[in-house]
C-alpha cells in the first residue's frame, strides 16, 4: 500500500476513506463539486429572497452549503487559506456556467476572459509552491 494512504499515528483506519483527497488529481474533482454545491445552496437562498420560493428551499440549501464546507476539507492542502483562495477561481467559472445553464443568460466575452485569468490564478496559487 503507497504510505499516503495509511493512516498517521492515532488515526483510525477508517480515515482511510478520506486518503485520496491527498491526491492533486482529484483536487479539481472536489473543486468542482464545492463550487456546485455551495452555488446550489446560495441559489435556494436566492430563490427564497428574490424569486419568491417557500422558505422550505433553505432546508436543502443549507445542506448543500455544509457539503461545499465538507468538502474543502479534503483538499491536499498545509494551509485553508491557501485551498479557499485556489477554490476561487474555479468557484467563479462554475458560476458562469450557472448563470448560462440554469439561469439562460449566457456569458460575454469578458466573462470567459475573467474566468481564464481566475483559473490561471488558483493553479498559480495550487500548484505554484511545493507543500
Amino acid at each position: 500500500m503507497d504510505q499516503r494512504v495509511r493512516p498517521a499515528r492515532g488515526q483510525t483506519p477508517g480515515r482511510l476513506i478520506f486518503a485520496a483527497h491527498r491526491y492533486r488529481n482529484v483536487t479539481l474533482l472536489i473543486y468542482a463539486a464545492a463550487a456546485l454545491a455551495e452555488i446550489g445552496g446560495c441559489y435556494a437562498v436566492w430563490g427564497w429572497m428574490r424569486l419568491g420560493w417557500t422558505a422550505w428551499w433553505l432546508l436543502p440549501g443549507l445542506a448543500s452549503l455544509a457539503t461545499f464546507a465538507g468538502l474543502l476539507t479534503l483538499v491536499d492542502s498545509a494551509a485553508a487559506g491557501r485551498a479557499y483562495a485556489a477554490y476561487g477561481g474555479v468557484y467563479i467559472c462554475a458560476s458562469l456556467l450557472w448563470q448560462w445553464l440554469v439561469e439562460g443568460q449566457r456569458p460575454d466575452w469578458r466573462d470567459g476572459l475573467g474566468g481564464a485569468i481566475c483559473l490561471a490564478g488558483a493553479a498559480l496559487i495550487l500548484l505554484g509552491r511545493p507543500r
